[in-house]
Formats: C-alpha cells, sequence, structure tokens
C-alpha cells in the first residue's frame, strides 16, 4: 500500500484492516481532523500563555535588537499600535515555538493509516520537520533580516530621515519568519512526496530549470520587501536545499525499492 493510498484511505475511507484496526466512517474521520486541530489550538495558546510572560523580552530585546543594530529609530503612529503590536508578537512566537506540537498532531491523525513499520519514524519525521522550520526562522532572523534593513538604511538621500513605523516593522518581521521557516521545509517535502510515489530524482532534475523560476517566485511572494536583496538572499538557500531535496528524494526512493513489501 503506498502513502498516497494511505493518506486518501485516513480521509475518504479506502484503508483496509491491515493498516486500520477498527474501519470508521467519513464524518468520524472527520471528528478526528477536529480533535486534532482543537489540539494544536491549544498547544499554540500555551506557547502564546508563555510569550505573554517573557512579551517585553521578545519585544524589546529579540525584535528591536535588528533594527538597533542599523540604528534606525522607529515609531508608533496609533495610540493602540503597541496593543496591537504585542498581540501580534505574542500569537505568531506562539505559533512558532508550538510548531513541534502542532506538527506531531497533524502527524496523529495520520498514523492510524500507516503501516506500523511506518509509524515507527513519526518521532523522526516530527523532529526533522520541526528542524528544518526552525533553521529556516533562524536563517531569517540572523540573515535575511539584517541585510533587509542594512539595504533599507543606506538607501535614498540625506535629505529624507527614514523613521519605521513600529507595528508595520515587527509584521514586516514576523512574516520574513515565518516565510523563511516554511520555506525551509522543501526537504521534508520532498521526502514525503516520494514516498507517496508522486515525486522523483528523474523528474526533479529534467524540471531543474523551471523550479529556478519558480524558486524566484516564491521567494518573491514570501518575502514581504520589494527588493532584490532579500529575494535573492532567500532565494539562494531554497536553491540548495533544492540539490539537498533531490538526494533525499533519490535516497527516499532507494530505500522504497530496497524494502520487501507487507503483506496486506
Amino acid at each position: 500500500m503506498s502513502w498516497a493510498q494511505v493518506i486518501l484511505g485516513k480521509i475518504f475511507h479506502f484503508t483496509d484492516q491491515s493498516a486500520t484496526q477498527k474501519e470508521m466512517s467519513f464524518f468520524e474521520h472527520l471528528e478526528e481532523l477536529r480533535k486534532s486541530i482543537i489540539k494544536a489550538l491549544l498547544g499554540i495558546l500555551v506557547g502564546s500563555a508563555l510569550c505573554i510572560v517573557y512579551a517585553d523580552f521578545i519585544v524589546q530585546e529579540l525584535l528591536l535588537n535588528p533594527l538597533q543594530a542599523v540604528a534606525l529609530k522607529t515609531q508608533v503612529l496609533s495610540p493602540y499600535g503597541i496593543v496591537l503590536l504585542y498581540m501580534e508578537t505574542i500569537l505568531i512566537c506562539g505559533l512558532i515555538i508550538s510548531m513541534p506540537y502542532t506538527i506531531y498532531c497533524l502527524w496523529s491523525f495520520v498514523a492510524p493509516g500507516l503501516l506500523p513499520s511506518e509509524r515507527r519514524y513519526i518521532s523522526r519525521i516530527v523532529f526533522f520537520t520541526s528542524f528544518c522550520f526552525f533553521a529556516g526562522v533562524a536563517f531569517g532572523y540572523f540573515v535575511l533580516l539584517p541585510a533587509a534593513l542594512k539595504f533599507f538604511s543606506t538607501f535614498g538621500t540625506q535629505n529624507i530621515n527614514l523613521n519605521i513605523a513600529l507595528d508595520q516593522y515587527i509584521s514586516f518581521m514576523l512574516a520574513m519568519l515565518l516565510g523563511a521557516g516554511l520555506v525551509f521545509e522543501l526537504p521534508m517535502i520532498s521526502f514525503f512526496l516520494t514516498k507517496m510515489g508522486v515525486l522523483t530524482p528523474a523528474f526533479m532534475r529534467k524540471y531543474r530549470r523551471h523550479a529556478i523560476i519558480i524558486i524566484f517566485i516564491i521567494s518573491a511572494i514570501v518575502t514581504p520587501t520589494p527588493d532584490i536583496v532579500t529575494q535573492s538572499l532567500l532565494a539562494m538557500p531554497m536553491l540548495i536545499l533544492y540539490e539537498i531535496s533531490i538526494l533525499i528524494c533519490k535516497f527516499s526512493q532507494k530505500k522504497n525499492t530496497s524494502q520487501p513489501k507487507e503483506s496486506t
């Protein structure tokens, strides 16, 4: 049974008794999905509650530090701007730190439809998926953001003072971090698509030139800035990740062919 059949079976009730111990109806699967979503939302709320305790440190030290490093001044343009700024920071940072649990909830929903040999690797899958996400967030914070701010601080004339609206800066920064984290999931996505039989190394090599164009389009969409510098900085690791994904795809395909088929 392929991974595609397993996932479709999990949703549309196509799995057999070897994959699940009990047949479930479509609405029962929807109920499981609802419970998984609620658990993930509760995890985000717990993460956000933790961020409330350290809200001042997150805003003043983590989020404003890159801005202060390039000597840019900030200002709040509305009386409720700081309140909205803190609320947005708490929610998005709660989403970021709770991402491993969110991924675990997703795989807990899919797990009953997997074969026993596949179910054993869920903890590893959650670990590597979370690792890729946090690596992307770190890349966005330590590489993308400083490069973008440095570019903005040196662009223009000396007769114009660059005073940044604090709420817009926080939205820009958090969107960049989330976008970078999601982009770094490319190797894991390639791994799963290969497991499902959708993706092959030959296909990825054949359409490499098309992928390069798509990567630059994605970097332009994900990056909340119109400058070519930040977009190129995000596109370069995506190109490297694409080549890594080809190797992962090749390794996963070899592993699939080397494993004996399990009886259904």
